[in-house]
This record gives C-alpha cells, structure tokens and sequence, in this order.
C-alpha cells in the first residue's frame, strides 16, 4: 500500500494514462517510496540558491516569470549593492557569471519576458549575453524546477524572481512550497521533459504556436542557437 491505494491500481492508472497521452509529457508514474526534502518560505533561498553556488557543470532552470534576484554576498566588490540594515548583495546574474567562466551550462526555460530591471543586470555580463546563460522562451512554460549537476532537482511553486527564491525577508517574500531531491529516476524523468521542450519537441503538436513569440523547433532547425533574445 502507499498512501492508502493498493500499487497494483496505482500501475493501471498509470499505464492507462500512458495510452491515452499525446505529449512525453502528458505522465503518471507509478508509485514508490522517494526520499525528498520539503522546503518553504525562506527555505527556498537557503537550500537552492545555496545549492546553485555550489554547481560544478550545470543548472538548467524552469520558471514562468523572470524577475531580478538578489541574494547576501559578504564580499565588498563592485557590483555589489548596499542595502537594508547594512548587509551587502549581488544580483543572481553576476554569481550565475561566475559559474559560466568555471565552464558551468546554464539554461533558463521561461514563459515571460523577464522584467526590465533583470535585463539590464544582464546587459552588464557579457559572457552571459553571449550565450554563457541560454535563454528559451515558451509561452506554455508553467513548471518551476532547478536542476543542478543533473543530481539535485527542485519541485515547487517558486518562479525565479525575487519573492520566490531570493533574499527578501520574513513578511515581504511569497508563500512558496516545494521539494529537494537527489532521486535518480525523477532526475532522470524531469531533465527528459525539460529537454524535450527546450529542444522544440513539442513544437509540431503545440495548438498555441501562432501565439508563439519564436517556435524553438524553427530556431533549431536552422542552426540557431536555442537561446533567445530577453528583450
């Protein structure tokens, strides 16, 4: 038994789901024991955000809006911003900077636009703008996750804004909920469908294409980068 259905019935659902799917992303998958972390509030920022400065090879993101995103940095340096009581921050954008000169991939799946004060923190990184963060844009983009070093994945409700994952203080920062995990097989299945999007595999079968700012199946078929312009 798991949460009170017996597996045997958990498995028909799912394969039943399965026949009926049009997309690799329409999935249930059958039921079994995860170990996971639950995370909330300012839990996001100390345990993701935490987690994506130590990244050795990749972070690819999912989020439907984009906003600037500042976290606590102790270092006095340019760039850095003085603020409340004193304590010092950096725009996300200049630590995701940081990773791209070690050689870090970086992706950014977003529905919206990303606000104007995010773009003009990443017209100040070159490398960044130059293909260091790789941009995709789908209007149909609803999830949030982080994967970072294809080995710990976030669930949840947090877009990559501010309130959601940033610094912000107790009552200025979204009420957001979600979970860590290093499950191999979710890993596996998530970093799949976050593909299958980036690299247009949607594309063909996408009802809201004609609302579509730029089909990435068109920007890789003809050899352009999968990146697309913030502005």
């Amino acid at each position: 038994m798991t949460g009170g259905r017996p597996r045997g019935t958990t498995r028909r659902r799912a394969a039943r789901t399965a026949a009926r799917a049009e997309s690799a992303l329409d999935v249930v998958t059958p039921a079994r024991p995860v170990a996971l972390e639950l995370v909330s509030g300012r839990g996001h920022y100390e345990r993701v955000i935490a987690a994506v400065r130590e990244a050795h090879t990749s972070i690819w993101i999912a989020t439907a809006n984009v906003k600037e995103l500042l976290v606590e940095d102790g270092r006095a340096a340019p760039g850095r911003r003085r603020t409340m009581r004193g304590g010092s921050y950096v725009s996300i954008l200049a630590l995701l900077d940081e990773l791209a000169a070690r050689g870090v991939e970086l992706r950014l799946l977003h529905a919206e636009l990303p606000s104007g004060p995010f773009r003009a923190e990443l017209a100040r990184h070159p490398r960044l703008v130059a293909g260091g963060l790789g941009l995709a844009r789908c209007p149909r983009v609803h999830l949030k996750a982080v994967i970072i070093d294809g080995a710990l994945l976030y669930l949840g409700s947090a877009n990559w804004t501010g309130a959601g994952l940033g610094a912000k203080g107790s009552g200025r920062r979204n009420f957001e909920l979600g979970i860590v995990t290093d499950d191999t097989e979710l890993l596996d299945r998530v970093q799949a469908m976050y593909e299958q999007i980036w690299s247009g595999g949607e594309c063909a079968a996408c009802k809201l294409r004609a609302e579509c700012p730029g089909p990435l199946s068109e920007l890789r078929t003809l050899g352009r980068p999968r990146a697309t312009s913030p502005a």
